[in-house]
């Protein structure tokens, strides 16, 4: 599971497909994220294989025409196994593809959520190099050349037909191209976001498909090394507010309880001014208020309290909708909890602002073992 910045987890568990690849001794090394990185649209959107994992990633609030509200989350991965497979055949294992999907209706109290994982094999998932398109299956995310993001995915009880505007150009997460995980060098990725994104389209829940509009973020990340062995899981925010700010932050936790010096964030002004933020720019505080999951038996603390001192910021994150876990422990073996929240609180000159906005939130479920992961 990715994403530990903003924290997006990434989550892959090889016996899932009863795989066992060994990388030849002579094979080539993947890429490492290295300071200097210039990012280039729309060529970054587009699949980068040198590098061992990247995931696109997509979260958002929608609003149907009677007043219900529904959050969304659809993520595409890629986890490099062997650079260079010896086995000539297309069904060797150079990469793995797993998508999640996730729909939360505070208004119904439900939460549904799917996943899907395979080898790309003769073209039964993939992502292209020469533009935007991932696929697995016939789920799939892309961008037509009206530089509009289309997603695509039908599950048993769920389903995302969206068409999503890239908005406000790209936000670049971190510092000389690069957003640092941990000390040691290449654990880093890089790291972009679309923070406010209009979409518009249909939302399938259980026999319900429903019409909607509204705004999306994007977290797009590529790299081969990320979270060191201290490092047991992170909080992440995408905050959408009111005063036409975008805040993303993220807290990597230690193993002993303590914030990660590497925890960061990003503040995008309205106009596109971009603010980095390290670890001592802003707290991330629980608030006391939890949710206890009935099947993983992770408690999660889905209260918050943000401040970020030198922006004049200070919120109060909260969720209408409590259940909202991703439990796929029984296959891919990862467990994390991501949903809408709301956020209520003040900015510049004192003045109240609201927002909406997703949480993510790992490890609380146990190590995250076997599987990469990666501050969003």
């Amino acid at each position: 599971m990715m994403r530990i910045p903003a924290i997006r987890c990434f989550v892959i568990m090889i016996a899932a497909l009863g795989i066992v690849a060994t990388p030849t001794a002579q094979a080539p090394a993947w890429r490492e994220a290295q300071p200097g990185y210039t990012f280039a649209f729309p060529r970054d959107h587009a699949s980068h294989p040198d590098y061992r994992v990247e995931w696109w990633y997509y979260t958002g609030n929608l609003d149907a025409a009677d007043g219900r509200r529904f959050g969304y989350q659809v993520t595409f991965f890629r986890v490099g196994i062997d650079p260079a497979p010896e086995n000539p055949s297309r069904w060797a294992v150079r990469d793995i593809y797993m998508t999640h999907v996730a729909i939360g209706d505070p208004s119904g109290r439900r939460y549904r959520a799917a996943e899907r994982i395979n080898r790309a094999g003769p073209g039964i998932a993939g992502a292209a190099t020469d533009r935007y398109h991932v696929w697995n299956d016939d789920w799939s995310a892309s961008r037509d050349t009206d530089g509009r993001h289309t997603i695509h995915v039908v599950a048993a009880d769920l389903g995302v037909d969206l068409q999503i505007d890239e908005g406000r150009p790209p936000t670049i997460n971190g510092s000389d191209g690069i957003s640092r995980k941990g000390n040691e060098q290449g654990n880093a990725s890089h790291y972009y976001s679309l923070t406010r994104m209009p979409t518009r389209g249909t939302i399938a829940l259980d026999d319900e498909e429903i019409a909607v509009t509204g705004e999306s973020w994007m977290d797009r990340e590529f790299g081969t090394s990320f979270l060191e062995a201290d490092q047991v899981g992170w909080d992440w925010l995408a905050l959408q507010l009111s005063d036409g700010r975008d805040l993303m932050i993220y807290q990597l936790r230690r193993r002993a309880g303590s914030a990660d010096v590497h925890s960061s964030g990003t503040l995008t002004d309205a106009d596109g001014q971009v603010r980095h933020l390290s670890s001592s720019d802003f707290s991330l505080t629980p608030t006391g208020t939890t949710y206890r999951s009935p099947t993983s038996g992770a408690t999660y603390p889905i209260g918050w309290r943000v401040e970020v001192p030198r922006e004049a910021i200070a919120l109060t994150v909260s969720t209408p909708l409590p259940a909202q876990e991703l439990d796929f422990s029984r296959t891919t073996g990862v467990a994390y909890w991501e949903g809408l929240v709301d956020v209520h609180g003040t900015g510049r000159n004192g003045a109240t602002i609201g927002g909406r906005g997703f949480l993510e939130m790992t490890g609380y479920a146990g190590s995250l073992g076997r599987f990469l992961s990666t501050p969003r």
